[in-house]
């Protein structure tokens, strides 16, 4: 007997515990989970996110940027300066084994039926699919009928409709998704949402319905807000926490 999966997919969490835990008491049960990298960045809580990320179950986890850039794999002069500021708290109270954990991570990992990548599938670490041009350059970097990436932290998905034609869909909470055409999905992130919507964001795969559902759930962001303070993170980045810019 086969038996029905729910994959959890998660992205861009940025060190923001409350809003993990309310995606994960939100989400119900669930068997796998994809998650498409940032766990830190931004927020207060990189090492709490890690461990609890990293005891998910039949868990993929790709590196994102700020992932990356905590690691000291790629210059931080790539940031811009609240986001470098924010790095460099986390680094003064990573723990190794979040470090450890991290490192372990891919840029990009493919399956029979998936493609995950934190930016895209052709520059996974920093490319932001934010229209269709680019989106229709990435349907040519991966084969799979479909391709997971976050990094924009806006809920959307991208549909090849023609060799020529690809179309912007903005799902809200609660919207259901399939397809039989190929398509790129970005669940909108957890942690740090920037679509105008301060409710934490995520995405539940059913395989026997073989059917997407978006969703928002809302969070205690205050505490977040505090925490991040309290730490010398910049306030830009606590502040937007309450109005999801």
């Amino acid at each position: 007997m086969i038996y029905p999966v729910r994959t959890l997919i998660i992205s861009d969490i940025h060190a923001n515990l409350n809003a993990l835990e309310a995606v994960l008491a939100h989400a119900g049960q669930f068997e796998r989970v994809f998650c498409l990298g940032d766990i830190v960045g931004y927020g207060p809580d990189p090492n709490e996110c890690v461990e609890i990320v990293r005891n998910l179950p039949n868990l993929t986890y790709i590196m994102g940027n700020h992932d990356a850039g905590l690691l000291g794999f790629i210059d931080l002069y790539t940031f811009n300066q609240e986001a470098m500021d924010a790095i460099h708290v986390q680094s003064g109270i990573l723990s190794a084994e979040a470090r450890d954990f991290l490192e372990l991570a891919s840029v990009r990992t493919e399956e029979s039926q998936f493609t995950l990548a934190h930016g895209s599938p052709r520059k996974p670490i920093w490319e932001y699919i934010i229209h269709v041009g680019l989106a229709w350059l990435n349907f040519r970097e991966f084969t799979t009928p479909i391709c997971l990436v976050g990094h924009t932290h806006i809920p959307c998905i991208f549909e090849e409709e023609s060799e020529k034609q690809v179309r912007l869909l903005l799902p809200g909470h609660g919207d259901m998704w399939r397809s039989d055409k190929r398509f790129i999905l970005n669940p909108g992130s957890v942690g740090q949402p920037r679509d105008r919507n301060p409710k934490a964001a995520y995405v539940i795969y059913d395989d026997q319905e073989d059917n997407f559902q978006f969703q928002r759930v809302a969070y205690d962001f205050k505490p977040v807000q505090a925490r991040a303070r309290a730490l010398g993170i910049p306030e830009r980045h606590a502040y937007r926490l309450e109005f999801g810019l």
